[in-house]
């Protein structure tokens, strides 16, 4: 019994050390990426906020223009090829059109068109756009150069991951006497010592939004390492991923064929499938084919997305992807961005990420604080230590 002991207070002061030592290696690139990732949270409705005219229409009319009109007119303007269309259930906001300028533009850039008027209101970039860019940068590899930066943030998440696994078994208590030995890790004891008052602030706060944090780095490292990436995709699905790129037509040297069925008749065919009020995205027809992509407002999971892929000249539906048909794995899979920024659950779940990365923030802060205070004590002690010897020799 002493010998099982003694191996549990050995195996608790390797933790404890491990715990300590790589948290302040890595306490200064954790510390950026999770206030950056704090700051990144809400950069959708910061934006919108910012430029209200720009996302909500004040007249709404009762009939709209032909989607294939407002296509004419944002390829005029922008002289690029619309890849797609974001058509809002709200109708008080503009359409959202991605415009790809040359070959070499993967992405494309998204701009806003009323759908009423057929005013082209501009591009989503605002005011705010390079500062969350830079944001971004910092948060994905620390404003270096992506080969060098986002190794580096990938080796700060996975120690960031041990700490967060290793902080739970810390947290739980070294003698446990039933459920009053949980009770302090519970709480803040706000009236103890600055000492105490830290400590609590690190471990406490931890523990609760350890799950989230957890959930943040698993998720994270797909952005870091290929090798993680695509292991983490066939422990979900059991098959190769494919390879990372934009959203809907990403066959932009496929050659265009005129549709016989109109945007609005596809999107009303599809409605046979996908029965209920949410966003839809259709795609520019890419070998005779329409991709109507929808999200049902009214569901928990805000980003679980159905497809429906039907015929641009005959209007038969070539094929139907529900989200609920999907395994666990598979609808994991498809929403490891979303999972990983908090927008799965809408505004509830961004809130609940805002405040965890905002104290993640701050364990770097305090994890120094209480390694300070140990190179303190530790110095004390050993003070008294040699003062005792010394005195010791005296006599």
């Amino acid at each position: 019994m002493k010998q099982v002991k003694e191996i549990e207070r050995l195996w608790r002061k390797i933790i404890r050390n491990l715990h300590l030592y790589l948290g302040i290696v890595s306490g200064l690139v954790l510390f950026v990426v999770c206030l950056t990732g704090t700051i990144y949270t809400f950069r959708t409705e910061i934006e919108e906020l910012l430029e209200p005219n720009k996302y909500r229409i004040q007249q709404i009319d009762e009939t709209k223009q032909p989607i294939s009109s407002l296509i004419g007119i944002v390829e005029q303007e922008t002289k690029g090829k619309v890849g797609r269309v974001i058509v809002s259930d709200n109708q008080s906001r503009p359409y959202e059109l991605n415009v790809k300028v040359g070959k070499e533009d993967k992405r494309g850039t998204n701009y806003l068109i009323n759908p009423y008027t057929g005013e082209f209101l501009g591009s989503v970039k605002g005011p705010t756009s390079d500062f969350f860019m830079w944001i971004f940068k910092a948060h994905r590899w620390l404003l270096m150069d992506m080969d060098t930066g986002r190794p580096i943030v990938g080796i700060a998440t996975l120690i960031f991951l041990f700490l967060c696994i290793s902080g739970i078994a810390l947290w739980i208590p070294k003698k446990i006497k039933g459920w009053n030995s949980f009770k302090p890790g519970f709480k803040i004891m706000w009236k103890a010592r600055w000492k105490r008052i830290n400590h609590d602030l690190h471990s406490t706060l931890g523990f609760y939004t350890v799950f989230f944090l957890i959930v943040m780095s698993v998720t994270g490292l797909t952005w870091s390492f290929e090798w993680y990436n695509n292991g983490l995709h066939r422990i979900l699905t059991g098959e190769k991923p494919t390879k990372r790129g934009g959203h809907g037509n990403q066959a932009s040297n496929q050659q265009e064929v005129k549709a016989a069925i109109s945007y609005e008749d596809a999107i009303m065919l599809a409605q046979q499938h996908l029965g209920y009020t949410g966003k839809t995205i259709i795609s520019k027809p890419q070998n005779g084919q329409y991709e109507i992509t929808k999200y049902d407002k009214n569901r928990w999971n805000q980003d679980a997305a159905d497809k429906v892929t039907l015929s641009a000249q005959t209007g038969e539906i070539v094929q139907v992807n529900l989200f609920s048909d999907l395994s666990l794995g598979e609808q994991i899979s498809k929403q490891i961005k979303s999972i990983h920024m908090g927008t799965t659950f809408g505004m509830f779940s961004k809130i609940i990420y805002f405040i965890s990365c905002l104290i993640a923030t701050t364990l770097p802060i305090t994890g120094v604080f209480i390694w300070w205070n140990k190179l303190k004590k530790s110095k004390k002690n050993h003070r008294k230590r040699k003062k005792k010897i010394e005195d010791l020799a005296t006599v």
